[in-house]
């Protein structure tokens, strides 16, 4: 397994990755072509927990001959999600702020109440602690069980008199042998898997350091919190690197925790990040990539430490933010991003038996239902990739010859598009893959030329592109006690849901009245004191146990009796409205139900506004 050459690796691997490594033979490489475009498949961690055969053979393997491949991770999920690497990771982070037990007074008064098995010196050290050697020769794999889960105990971490063992290392030990058990389930040759299981020694060795001196400070810094986290990607990368590799694939692996460009704190102290910030990461880690050659990069989501700290500025999703940035820099053909879902559905297919797989979605349809309840692409990572005309796709690695779902950048047809990818959805066709931007421009050129034959009767053909679900929604209700005018009222309201963080999904407001539906998050204390606080500004009332029901589609701002439609499909099911809101885009009306209503109204709405017709019938069901 080959290992990064970047300068903050330690002594060893820096002397390993001096010179590139060497290519065994009969390994499977990248396409030689110098016409093929690059292709970024981003795997999310529980398929790359679950999964990581099936990604190496019946994936990467089936690109690799026609395309450059670049492999992004995130960390690998767990045997459970308690045992996730990410929650591992915060968990061992919180444990190191733990305040550790005060030493005892005397000889006899020990921990467990017996004599200290170690002699003490004259201030109180333990005297004569057991050292590990400074350079401990690695133990055997044959060695038992029980040597292999022992802790090596460095200087740095030895504790002192009356200490017990930081309560962190457990959580790095269920880290090791997560990866540990990984390793034998995925990886059948041994020096393969000796190698891992070696890095992953060194990589929790590493971490229980880190989180000592963490301990000794009693703080974790927002950037001290990033590189513990980023922990989690670098494993799951080395982890598939060696899978790729006893599957017969050249992978190296690339760490990009030092690709970020130097900036000034100080300039980003107040403000997030601008796009000239994101333009030159996305430079330097295409640059990086491409210094591997024909061998597949393996790239670690975390890129580093940033301005401000990466989970601040970027949060958790970060891994589909640098996989977008990737493929803006070396200039991809498409961004895949594997999920365990065939791809984007008109709705939630395990609450609608009848949704359906869409083919094509527009950017601002993805994001608007990706704020809406859908798990599709955070919008500012789509924003990355579809400002470069890089269309993203999302594709199911339990079924990796399926067409999956096309969220394409082509605002100048949008239109048009939306009609092809009605009429593929009609007759259950698949979009041929991979389908470049110029095939779909084509198709869409095609579709606006059909316009100008069919005239009026186009515009019956559309309708809304999929409805989502929302729970565990708290809607608040502020009514004026009419002692300020209108513009101090929503002052006042808005200015205390700054202070508290809070934030609003939908709002629908009058000179006297503001109604606000919350996602239900909040620390119950912190939701006490938020409705202590606008109660200053009038009467409150919560709703509880809500649902905000959302129907998307681009062409739904030209479709008259739509709103109509769903408000009276709801009624006739009795379902009770308790809010209704309609985007600023215009290609999202929204409303809240009561949360016990959800899988009823989205079924009812898909069957209503939703329902496919017979492919050439044109009937009264259209708007």
């Amino acid at each position: 397994m080959s290992t990064s050459s970047s300068p903050s690796s330690s002594s060893s691997s820096s002397e390993r990755s001096s010179s590139p490594p060497k290519t065994p033979p009969n390994l499977h490489q990248n396409s030689i072509d110098p016409e093929s475009k690059w292709l970024v498949q981003k795997f999310g961690g529980t398929s790359v927990g679950k999964f990581p055969v099936q990604i190496a053979s019946e994936v990467v393997a089936k690109y690799i001959d026609s395309n450059k491949v670049a492999v992004v991770c995130s960390a690998r999920s767990g045997t459970s999600k308690a045992l996730g690497t990410t929650n591992l990771l915060l968990r061992a982070a919180s444990e190191a702020l733990v305040r550790r037990p005060k030493p005892p007074t005397s000889v006899l008064n020990s921990p467990d109440g017996t004599m200290s098995p170690y002699p003490l010196g004259l201030f109180g050290q333990i005297k004569d602690m057991p050292h590990s050697p400074p350079e401990t020769p690695r133990r055997s794999r044959s060695s038992s069980a029980e040597d292999a889960n022992a802790l090596s105990l460095t200087p740095l971490t030895v504790p002192q008199r009356g200490q017990i063992m930081p309560t962190f290392n457990t959580t790095v030990d269920l880290i090791r042998q997560e990866h540990f058990k990984a390793a034998a389930d995925f990886i059948s040759d041994p020096d393969i898997r000796q190698e891992l299981e070696e890095e992953v020694d060194k990589d929790c060795d590493w971490l229980r350091s880190f989180l000592f001196a963490s301990q000794v400070i009693n703080e974790v810094s927002p950037r001290s919190k990033d590189s513990i986290i980023g922990l989690g990607e670098r494993l799951a990368c080395k982890f598939m690197t060696a899978v790729l590799r006893d599957q017969g694939i050249d992978a190296e692996y690339v760490s990009l925790e030092d690709v970020v460009p130097e900036e000034d704190d100080a300039v980003f102290e107040n403000d997030t990040l601008d796009q000239s910030f994101y333009d030159k990461v996305a430079q330097a880690v295409g640059e990086r990539v491409k210094q591997c050659g024909r061998r597949v990069p393996v790239v670690t989501g975390f890129f580093g430490p940033i301005p401000g700290s990466l989970l601040t500025q970027v949060g958790r999703g970060y891994t589909d933010l640098l996989s977008a940035l990737l493929s803006v820099g070396l200039e991809a053909s498409e961004l895949q991003i594997w999920k365990e879902v065939d791809g984007i559905f008109t709705a939630d297919p395990r609450k609608v038996p009848t949704a359906r797989l869409l083919p094509i979605i527009s950017p601002d349809e993805a994001a608007e239902l990706t704020y809406y309840g859908s798990e599709v692409v955070h919008p500012f990572t789509m924003e990355q990739a579809i400002r470069c005309k890089i269309p993203i796709r999302i594709k199911n690695v339990e079924n990796p010859t399926g067409s999956g779902t096309l969220i394409f950048p082509d605002s100048e047809h949008d239109s048009d598009l939306l009609e092809v990818s009605q009429e593929l959805d009609a007759n259950k066709s698949g979009i041929p893959e991979p389908i470049s931007h110029s095939q779909l421009h084509e198709m869409a050129q095609q579709a606006a030329h059909r316009h100008a034959h069919n005239g009026a009767l186009y515009h019956h053909k559309k309708f809304p592109t999929a409805v989502t679900i929302k729970e565990r929604i708290v809607v608040i209700n502020v009514n004026s006690n009419r002692k300020s005018v209108s513009h101090g009222f929503l002052a006042g309201i808005f200015g205390t849901l700054d202070r508290f963080g809070v934030v609003v999904d939908l709002i629908s407001t009058s000179e006297v009245h503001v109604s606000m539906a919350i996602e239900d998050a909040l620390a119950q204390k912190l939701l006490d004191r938020l409705i202590m606080e606008l109660k200053k500004s009038g009467s409150v009332s919560v709703h509880r146990h809500m649902a905000i029901l959302s129907l998307v589609g681009r062409e739904m701002r030209h479709l008259v009796g739509i709103a109509g439609r769903m408000f009276t499909t709801l009624g006739n099911g009795n379902v009770n409205i308790e809010m209704i809101s309609q985007g600023a885009s215009e290609i999202n009306i929204s409303c809240v139900i009561e949360g016990k209503d959800a899988v009823k109204a989205l079924n009812l709405i898909h069957q209503s506004c939703l329902q496919l017709p017979t492919p050439g019938k044109m009937g009264p069901w259209l708007f």
